[in-house]
């Protein structure tokens, strides 16, 4: 018996940086997202300039959301994911350490995952202006599962700072 080929998954990723060129490690980043196997990648949000959150003393982030298509598992994504941030020089050095590159499995379908190293919906992203922005830009009448839709949870962050960066010409 042949096993059956596996569907593809929409799949959304965060993605942020405050070290070195965010707007290039961003744009390498979705390059990068669309050379992985059994991936294509769909739409990528404008780019926002954030504060960091929960530390004082480390630049503005610059983030992003993409969306792609993937067959990908949920764990062969987020080690895709953590291969990419290695080749941009991320390391985890602290908590909260200032970042070259980061992305971050928010939304894998419908999915609500709970394993060692990989939560999905990612954990708070529905109290982070820095996601659901963009993510609103991408896919306003998006549910995120056990939590509600994207358009009415932005309602809850909109005390945070963020700013769109104007689109490259």
């Amino acid at each position: 018996m042949t096993p059956q080929p596996i569907s593809s998954v929409k799949a959304f990723i965060g993605l942020g940086a405050n070290l070195g060129d965010p707007v290039a490690a961003i744009a390498d980043a979705c390059s990068a997202l669309a050379t992985l196997p059994d991936t294509r990648l769909i739409a990528r949000s404008s780019n926002y300039r954030t504060a960091p959150m929960g530390v004082s003393g480390q630049p503005d982030y610059i983030n992003a959301v993409a969306q792609i298509d993937t067959r990908l598992s949920p764990m062969a994504l987020l080690v895709a994911l953590m291969d990419i941030e290695a080749r941009h020089g991320r390391t985890r050095e602290f908590a909260m350490a200032p970042r070259t590159l980061d992305l971050d499995l928010l939304l894998y379908g419908d999915q609500q995952i709970a394993l060692p190293g990989l939560q999905v919906p990612h954990p708070r992203m529905h109290q982070r202006a820095f996601v659901l922005v963009p993510l609103a830009e991408l896919a306003p009448t998006l549910d995120i599962p056990g939590i509600g839709g994207v358009k009415q949870q932005l309602a809850s962050v909109a005390d945070q700072v963020i700013a769109p960066l104007p689109r490259a010409t």
